[in-house]
């Protein structure tokens, strides 16, 4: 995709972001009915119309939960006072937007079939040894990424020594040195991880070194983490840290970049620092919260595990309607995580344990049972509120990633924005892949 056409893509997901965020742009936990019902009522009517164990379901697919809701959120739009209707409803289509699984000029359909086998190939018996320790759904990232940047199946990349960011114990980047036969330097600021990913390398006699250094850390002039004849990785990467190696990166001039992001509201920042000119002056601005909304799709999650989170938030929200009077103060009150292992007590039991946290005190004349059915009621709200939310999920995420795009394409780099693995291995599977041409 063209310059023009990844600012004309963010310009238009902007815009819907920014005309719709009454429904994305809140907190369920503090609603006590749907913030938006009285400007959308046919996406209210339609949302208490599902059973919540529908909504489970709907919740986990993209395309189905956009099916499901979009009839009755056009029906609202339609009769709304929203500028530009005609205009916004044409962009809907942005709600399930979906990425090329392609790389920079890249045409052969055939590239990600051919290199699973190069990978299976080189790696030969040694693979199920070379992989012990790592759980089969991440290995299955590291070797779709590990393809994505390979020159041997990617012709259009240059081959470089390989800087390895957040690189933890090293797992892509040995795979990385072997298969490729290049040197690769894992940036890492645990020590521990340091130290067993460079056993690994020594195991396995590969080129990959070890650097124990905090990438927050001011940077030595005479001992730059990036160079320019580089290519700098990154699988997962958390916020601020995927953020500060594009940042080093563009300032080292480092010639090529494959990062895949995670974790977006992992900031110091109290809200989002946009990086391209066009994201400094949109109209949408992001707190943690917001950025939490895209990681919000689980495609992996059991039955067993969903009823639990459902079990705990009902929970919850009991024990927030119980402080709130308890207090006498009608405002959220925050709750330290608990343990799993918590659940299988009862709600009494959670909610002493909840105001021994707060150095609160339940009278015994006070009915739990009563806050607890008042839990289950605004749990079924919630989830409501987020399903409605979760329409905007994808969109956000490739607001974010387009950000990054053509805060890259301002600094003279070629960009393409492209999948690496299936969305049934991993949500975050989105690859942007730099390289420098001026």
């Amino acid at each position: 995709m063209s310059v023009i056409k990844y600012q004309q893509t963010f310009n238009a997901i902007d815009s819907l972001l920014d005309a719709l965020k009454p429904l994305w742009q809140l907190v369920a936990f503090e609603c006590d009915h749907l913030p938006w019902q009285h400007d959308f009522p046919q996406l209210a009517q339609k949302v208490w119309q599902l059973d919540d164990v529908e909504i489970d379901t709907i919740d986990m697919d993209q395309q189905q939960l956009v099916e499901s809701l979009l009839p009755s959120l056009i029906s609202d739009i339609k009769q709304s006072k929203l500028p530009q209707v005609d205009q916004l409803i044409s962009q809907l289509s942005l709600l399930v937007i979906t990425l090329p699984t392609s790389t920079i000029n890249s045409d052969d359909a055939q590239a990600v079939s051919d290199t699973e086998t190069l990978v299976n190939d080189h790696l030969n018996s040694d693979s199920a040894h070379f992989s012990a320790h790592i759980k089969g759904r991440k290995w299955q990232q590291i070797t779709a990424f590990s393809e994505q940047v390979d020159p041997q199946s990617q012709p259009q990349l240059p081959r470089l020594p390989i800087l390895e960011w957040c690189a933890g114990k090293g797992h892509l980047g040995r795979l990385v040195a072997k298969q490729q036969n290049v040197e690769v330097t894992s940036i890492e600021w645990q020590a521990s991880l340091c130290s067993q990913g460079q056993v690994f390398a020594k195991q396995w006699q590969l080129p990959q070194t070890f650097i124990c250094a905090d990438a927050f850390a001011p940077i030595d002039p005479g001992k730059p983490l990036l160079l320019i004849d580089q290519h700098a990785i990154a699988l997962h990467a958390c916020g601020d840290l995927h953020i500060r190696l594009l940042q080093l990166a563009v300032s080292a001039g480092t010639r090529v970049m494959s990062i895949s992001p995670c974790c977006y509201h992992l900031i110091e920042h109290t809200h989002y620092q946009p990086l391209s000119a066009l994201a400094k002056v949109s109209a949408v601005k992001l707190s943690k919260h917001d950025l939490q909304l895209p990681l919000q799709q689980s495609v992996i999650a059991g039955t067993k595990k969903q009823t639990l989170r459902n079990q705990e938030i009902s929970w919850r929200l009991g024990f927030d309607s119980l402080q709130r009077e308890i207090r006498g103060i009608d405002a959220y009150l925050s709750v330290p995580t608990i343990k799993k292992s918590q659940l299988s007590g009862s709600f009494s039991d959670f909610c002493q344990w909840a105001a021994n946290q707060k150095h609160l005190v339940i009278s015994s004349e006070i009915n739990l049972s009563h806050y607890l059915h008042r839990g289950i009621e605004r749990q079924r709200l919630t989830k409501r509120i987020d399903l409605v939310a979760h329409l905007f999920r994808r969109a956000l995420e490739h607001w974010l990633l387009l950000d990054r795009v053509c805060f890259l394409q301002e600094q003279g780099y070629q960009v393409a924005l492209t999948e690496f693995c299936a969305n049934s291995v991993t949500p975050r599977n989105a690859m942007i892949q730099a390289i420098k041409t001026n």
